[in-house]
């Protein structure tokens, strides 16, 4: 077919090639802590996924270079297993060059590259670089303490520490046992891929402790697992926590760093059983005070405890409460009776008291938490989930966050506040409830009708604001506290320079609309149609599901130009967010509980439904396609669906039995395998495999360390078992993530040759 000279063909090939048709976006952003600059990593224009490190002055709008990650290492860097497995956990797996940072002082910013640490110290000049190991060892993990002495970093399994003023370096823990299966300083695999945890050890604000973990695995299965590359298989003895199965033994310490003396600190519940079936979830530093949040093994409920440092003693067992804050020992607990939600933010605002969020108190949204000398106060803010608390202004009694209020499909930034003498006054006058309601009203900053990612500065006055539409790519700006655009960090205008311009004629924008679940409940579809799209005729449609919980993918932002390509090919794409997916508060995830695969595909049939009565829609060419949870809800709907639904299914990477999956996650939704046998049954795709008409594809990573590959080679097996044909693609040496452009070409390829060869066996036809 001829293109009209107005349009340009977008290929397989540029979809996935340099410079990203996205345009740039930087990631990483942080602040200095003096406010001064903000950093980023950005892409470089001939080779997006090798990453520099930038800067943007504050005060002039400047942005500079601050170091060229080829200089440092001009060839790609061979990663060491447990590098491989922190970057999945870390979903950065294929980014080269510089992959993460960290601030020290004003002024000093470590780069971890090629296994080695450099110290980048900004002055006047030309930013001096300083490289600080230089070993056959791996070092991982590495930061600069607060108090800017120290830089310390995993090597081994064990934690160490140079001394910046003298260059020694020096082993702050014991040394690992690997025979023992025992490490220092590091998370675990559930605490890295399930809680977002990926560090064991934290600096108190001086420098004058460290606290790091013991980690014992020997207590977990060792999984053998093949990592398939093109030319060799290596055995992998993981340590894989399966569902019902033991967990690590998590032990904490604190080191003092002047003498050396290192104490146990007490953090599990006696009541809660062994050490396997208590989690170690959250580990912060505050003023002169360690606090850790423990989860128990059903995860319904968090514990918060506190431990004091005081004049230059650690304080172990039950622990003092901070002068800030008079808190009790065990001073906060959320309990659920489905699941806790972690939480990550922690923040301790003088003469406020310490401000967090939970999802305790009426109805079924994270609200924002005050807890003070007078005890835990909920400010309730409305029927809108808080997403986090993104920071506060003390001066103006000012805490900001992020969430859901105008819409679902949309997160922005709200200012709420927080002046603990007014809300004292206002408890003790008696007032009627509308009245104690205003104490949480929240007013937004940030402009509708995009999405926003927002990174505040630790003074409160102002953020980084990333955010983007469905008709533009994201934008970095630097904002007042107000909402006010102070400058561009990176403007991505969509104008004829920008990579996307020539393929600007043909973007089609989505269509968004809600749908009733059966039990009433709004779910939110987006529906991307082909441009040029004409009503009198019927389409083929694509559902891309993915489903679990977590995970939103109807939302009013730019999106995976992939969309646009499907779009291009003459599909309709089609996506719904069905209960169990995350922003919608608990009541709408709690459907899931003890029975996956469930509601969600009656969710999901509910979408088909709807498009199968649009008459745009030809109802005998509709597929679905998913990857992970979504591979999972591909096979749980195609095979619960009635026969004739779908027209082709395509399920990459996907669990087909929980059993197979990890502690942390499964048990949270599923309970264990013992406790709820008909649960986990009725939940794996093998009971329905009989149903199988659909036409399928199976795709997998042969080294995927998460979902692991026999997820896939016992479905191939049940499935030849019982005479059902399938097709069949698997990546050697690939993990859960398909990476590199040249595969990931290949992938979409192999997606639309099957989605083709199923869903345009006729042209468009009439409606």
């Amino acid at each position: 077919m001829t293109l009209p000279e107005s349009r340009t063909d977008l290929t397989l090939e540029r979809l996935y090639a340099s410079p990203s048709l996205s345009g740039p976006a930087p990631r990483g952003v942080k602040f200095s802590p003096d406010g001064r600059r903000v950093t980023f990593l950005k892409g470089r224009p001939d080779e997006q996924d090798r990453f520099d490190l930038w800067q943007f002055l504050v005060a002039t709008g400047e942005q500079a270079l601050l170091v060229d990650s080829q200089l440092l290492q001009p060839v790609d860097e061979e990663l060491s297993e447990a590098e491989k497995a922190l970057r999945e956990r870390k979903r950065i797996a294929g980014s080269k060059g510089i992959v993460d940072y960290s601030w020290g002082t004003a002024d000093t910013i470590l780069v971890p590259m090629g296994g080695d640490l450099f110290l980048v110290t900004l002055g006047a000049g030309t930013p001096q670089v300083r490289q600080l190991t230089d070993s056959d060892a791996f070092e991982t993990d590495a930061k600069v303490s607060p108090g800017g002495r120290h830089v310390s970093f995993v090597r081994d399994g064990a934690l160490y520490a140079i001394d910046l003023t003298t260059g020694e370096e020096s082993r702050l823990s014991p040394a690992a046992e690997p025979d023992k299966a025992i490490s220092y300083g590091v998370a675990e695999f559930v605490a890295q891929e399930e809680m977002h945890r990926f560090t064991g050890y934290w600096w108190s604000p001086d420098d004058k402790y460290v606290a790091y973990t013991r980690v014992d695995e020997s207590t977990v299965d060792i999984i053998p697992r093949f990592d398939i590359e093109a030319d060799k298989v290596t055995v992998i003895e993981q340590r894989y926590p399966r569902a019902g199965r033991p967990n690590a033994v998590v032990d904490l310490f604190v080191r003092d760093m002047a003498t050396g003396e290192t104490v146990e600190i007490n953090w599990r519940r006696d009541d809660w059983g062994p050490a396997t079936d208590q989690y170690l979830a959250r580990v912060d530093m505050i003023s002169d005070s360690l606090v850790v949040q423990a989860v128990d093994r059903d995860q319904t409920f968090i514990k918060a405890k506190n431990v004091r440092f005081s004049d230059g003693q650690i304080l172990s067992g039950e622990g003092v409460p901070p002068t800030d804050t008079s808190l009790d020992a065990e001073f906060l607990a959320e309990y659920q009776a489905c699941w806790v939600n972690l939480r990550s933010d922690f923040l301790i605002i003088p003469d406020i008291g310490l401000l967090t969020t939970s999802e305790n108190g009426d109805g079924s949204y994270r609200h924002l938490v005050l807890l003070t000398g007078g005890g835990v106060h909920f400010f309730p803010h409305g029927d809108w989930p808080i997403d986090e608390l993104a920071g506060a202004h003390a001066p103006s009694n000012t805490a900001f966050v992020t969430g859901y209020k105008d819409t679902p499909l949309e997160r922005h930034l709200y200012r709420i506040g927080v002046d603990r003498k007014q809300f004292f006054e206002t408890l003790k006058s008696g007032t009627n409830a509308d009245e104690f309601m205003r104490m949480g009203e929240s007013t937004r900053i940030t402009a509708p009708g995009k999405t926003w990612a927002i990174t505040m500065a630790p003074d409160g006055q102002s953020f980084v604001g990333a955010s983007s539409s469905p008709g533009q790519p994201p934008q970095v700006g630097l904002y007042k506290a107000d909402g006010s655009l102070i400058a561009w960090i990176e403007e991505n205008r969509l104008d004829e320079t920008h990579p996307y311009a020539p393929f600007l004629s043909d973007h089609s924008m989505p269509e968004f609309g809600t749908l009733k679940a059966e039990d009433g409940q709004d779910l939110y579809y987006s529906l991307l149609k082909p441009p040029g799209f004409d009503p009198a005729k019927q389409y083929p449609v694509i559902v891309e599901v993915y489903g679990g919980p977590g995970v939103q993918t109807v939302v009013n932002e730019w999106g995976r130009v992939s969309d646009q390509f499907y779009a291009r090919e003459g599909y309709i794409l089609f996506r719904l967010d069905n209960r169990g997916s995350a922003n919608r508060g608990k009541t709408f995830e709690d459907v899931i509980y003890r029975r996956t695969g469930g509601p969600e595909v009656r969710d999901q049939l509910v979408g088909v439904d709807w498009l199968k009565s649009q008459p745009f829609v030809d109802a005998g060419r509709i597929a679905i396609q998913g990857w992970s949870y979504g591979g999972y809800m591909t096979l749980m709907t195609v095979l619960q669906a009635p026969e004739g639904t779908f027209a082709a299914a395509a399920a990459g990477a996907p669990v087909t039995d929980w059993r197979l999956y990890d502690t942390f996650y499964t048990e949270r939704y599923m309970d264990t395998p013992e406790d709820n046998p008909d649960g986990y049954e009725a939940s794996s795709v093998f009971p329905y495999v009989d149903n199988l008409t659909t036409p399928l594809l199976l795709m997998h990573g042969m080294a995927d360390d998460n979902v692991t590959f026999d997820n896939t080679t016992r479905l191939m097996a049940a499935l030849q078992e019982k005479g059902k044909p399938f097709e069949l693609m698997t990546y050697p040496g690939q993990r859960h993530g398909i990476r590199g452009e040249a595969l990931q070409v290949h992938l979409m390829k192999t997606r639309m040759a099957f989605l083709d060869r199923h869903l345009k066996k006729r042209p468009l036809t009439p409606a």
